[in-house]
C-alpha cells in the first residue's frame, strides 16, 4: 500500500481516495460475500464500508495500517448487517467462476454443498476468522490486529470453527451412512 496515497487521501484528496478505494474494494466485496453468504447483502456491506473509509480516513492514526483498517471496517459492517438480518437467505451460486465443474462431477457439487451448509452453521465470529485466515491468507496475528482481539482468541475461534465444521460434515454424512449400513445388514 502506498503510504503517501493514504496521507494525501487523509488530507482530502479525492483522487487519492478513489485510487485507494479501487485498490481494496474488490477484496472488501469478496470478504463480505464470504462472511454474509448473500451477494446483495455483501454488496451493500462493502459499499457501506467504503463510505465509512471516506468518513473516517482522517482519524486513521497509522497510514501503513490502511488495508487492515479497511478490512476491520468491512467486518464491522458485515456484523451490523448480520445482526439486522436474523434469518439468512440461502445463496444459490449456479455459476461459480472459480471452480469449473464437469457435467458428471456430481461428487464435487455435493462436497461444495456440504461445506457451504457447514459454513452457514458457524457463528459470525467463527466465519470471520476463517475467512480472514484461510481466504485472505492473513496470519493469525494479523487477524488479531484486524479484529482487535487477542491472538489466543483468534486461535481458539479458528480451532472451534474447524471443529464445528467437522462435526457438521460428519452429522450430514451420518444419515446416508446409516442408510447404507442398514441396507447392507438387511440383505
Amino acid at each position: 500500500m502506498d503510504i503517501d496515497l493514504v496521507v494525501r487521501a487523509q488530507d482530502g484528496d479525492e483522487i487519492a481516495f478513489a485510487r485507494l478505494a479501487d485498490s481494496v474494494y474488490g477484496r472488501l466485496q469478496q470478504l463480505s460475500h464470504r462472511i454474509l453468504r448473500d451477494p446483495e447483502l455483501a454488496r451493500d456491506a462493502a459499499q457501506q464500508a467504503a463510505l465509512s473509509m471516506w468518513r473516517n480516513l482522517p482519524q486513521l492514526r497509522d497510514p501503513a495500517r490502511f488495508e487492515a483498517w479497511a478490512y476491520r471496517l468491512c467486518v464491522n459492517e458485515c456484523h451490523r448487517v448480520a445482526r439486522q438480518r436474523k434469518r439468512s437467505i440461502p445463496e444459490v451460486d449456479l455459476g461459480s467462476a472459480h471452480i469449473p465443474v464437469a457435467p458428471d462431477d456430481y461428487r464435487g457439487v455435493i462436497d461444495r454443498d456440504q461445506l457451504e451448509r457447514g459454513f452457514r452453521r458457524l457463528s459470525f465470529d467463527h466465519r470471520v476468522v476463517l475467512v480472514l485466515h484461510h481466504y485472505l491468507g492473513m496470519p493469525a496475528d494479523e487477524v488479531a490486529r484486524v479484529l482487535e482481539i487477542p491472538l489466543g482468541t483468534v486461535k481458539s475461534r479458528m480451532h472451534r470453527a474447524l471443529e464445528h465444521m467437522r462435526r457438521a460434515l460428519v452429522a450430514d454424512a451420518a444419515p446416508s451412512l446409516r442408510a447404507i449400513t442398514y441396507r447392507e445388514v438387511s440383505r
